[in-house]
């Protein structure tokens, strides 16, 4: 009797420790399966170090569980008790609750995760960390598409799949799979293979990539409408139907295929948001946390009401999802609210909206010339995201200062009122004279 009442005392306990269920997409991390988990994984990771007290840890429950629902099958999420497991909070110098780690290329020195503790902040992140291990595979740069690729990859990455086991390995699962389906004899697929290994290498934990040699395993090939060599298809991340398999019609270099495989994972990020600059924190985090920040200058309120100011706040968020592959921070404030961003920006008495796109990196800036509408906008846009435009380095090699106000409370805005001036004591005859 004693030992049982032991059992449920610690069974709660245990219970009353743990932030996030067991049905939680977060995966629960200790000493005990950290390295085999983690250290020595392929995949992504982000890390919370939380105390079960803390009430910051608490409060960070929901969005940590919706980011690693979203990221589920792409980037791994998982959280450590540092007050139960210690050594290992001490061992990657976590020193407060919640600590967030993020474990790339290089998983011995994680980078600490600074940005804005919200499940889109943390997907961001997710995703710009699998951007930079997937660069990193390609040698520090990513290749155009067309050209050749250097360096080999495995054999032993590419997946191999048969009648028997491809409903368990590819239609079961939830993971994005690129499937080749292939002839021994065939001289275009002989050609692709080493393209095809180098992409299973450099998508590995990212991608599935299989091959199925479709002269012996008949069945798959005919039900998929296989009718030649090599015949490419894509089975979309999430559950698997009739209508998640599509053809693949892009490039046969690994360049080519691992850019694929990552616009087609990067199709699942949600559309970022459209902060208001109300603090440095949200300039930090949408230009320090991405490649490039988008900054829009609206009019004045009293220039420009709530359903004027919605409509462009409603183009930029449409803008966003549009260019939500590639990860941008977005962000607005009214005229004159900041003046030094104005200045910092040289956008300050330009003319009303405004935009500029920072570079946080480089410390540099360009500037929308064109006109503030949708189309003017995206081809602004779509020319910086081809390399091309004229930029300017940021003043003194920093982010301009924002002034701490507070948010737009999305009413109109309303001229001050005037205090009545009483006129009653004043003689209209008497007249002053020099």
């Amino acid at each position: 009797m004693l030992l049982f009442a032991f059992v449920v005392a610690a069974a709660i306990f245990s219970t009353s420790n743990a932030l996030y269920p067991s049905s939680s997409e977060v995966v629960e991390l200790t000493p005990s399966n950290f390295d085999k988990l983690v250290v020595q994984s392929d995949d992504v990771w982000i890390v919370e170090f939380f105390a079960p007290w803390c009430g910051h840890c608490q409060s960070l429950v929901p969005e940590y569980s919706k980011a690693a629902k979203a990221l589920k099958g792409v980037v791994k999420v998982g959280a450590v008790d540092a007050d139960a497991h210690k050594s290992l909070g001490s061992r990657f110098g976590v020193s407060g609750f919640p600590t967030l780690k993020v474990f790339g290329s290089n998983k011995n020195k994680p980078e600490d995760y600074r940005g804005a503790r919200t499940a889109q902040g943390l997907v961001d992140a997710g995703f710009k960390a699998l951007r930079d291990a997937v660069d990193d595979r390609l040698g520090g740069k990513r290749s155009g598409g067309g050209g050749s690729s250097g360096g080999s990859g495995s054999d032993k990455d590419v997946i191999e799949l048969t009648d028997s086991n491809f409903a368990s390995k590819v239609l079961e699962s939830e993971d994005l799979w690129l499937v080749e389906f292939f002839a021994p004899w065939c001289g275009h697929c002989k050609n692709l293979a080493p393209h095809w290994a180098k992409a299973a290498t450099e998508l590995k934990g990212k991608v599935k990539v299989g091959a199925l040699d479709a002269t012996a395993h008949t069945y798959m090939a005919s039900k998929y409408g296989v009718q030649g060599y090599p015949t490419i298809k894509i089975f979309n991340a999430g559950k698997k139907d009739s209508s998640s398999v599509e053809d693949y019609n892009g490039g046969r270099t690994a360049s080519d295929i691992v850019n694929f495989a990552l616009d087609k994972l990067a199709e699942n990020i949600p559309p970022p948001e459209v902060k208001e600059l109300s603090s440095n924190e949200v300039l930090k985090e949408a230009c320090g946390e991405h490649p490039l920040c988008v900054v829009s200058v609206l009019p004045h309120i009293l220039d420009c009401q709530s359903k004027c100011r919605n409509e462009f706040i409603d183009m930029l968020k449409d803008l966003g999802d549009k260019y939500k592959k590639k990860m941008w921070g977005w962000v607005w404030t009214e005229a004159g609210k900041q003046p030094a961003l104005e200045d910092g920006l040289e956008i300050g008495g330009f003319g009303y909206p405004a935009m500029a796109v920072v570079n946080a990196k480089k410390m540099k800036f360009s500037i929308l010339r064109g006109s503030f509408s949708a189309d003017g906008i995206n081809e602004f846009l779509r020319d910086l995201s081809y390399g091309r435009g004229s930029t300017a380095p940021l003043r003194g090699a920093e982010l301009p200062k924002i002034e701490e106000s507070e948010p737009w409370d999305g009413k109109d805005g309303a001229l001050p009122v005037e205090d009545d001036i009483d006129l009653s004591d004043v003689s209209l005859d008497d007249k002053d004279e020099l």
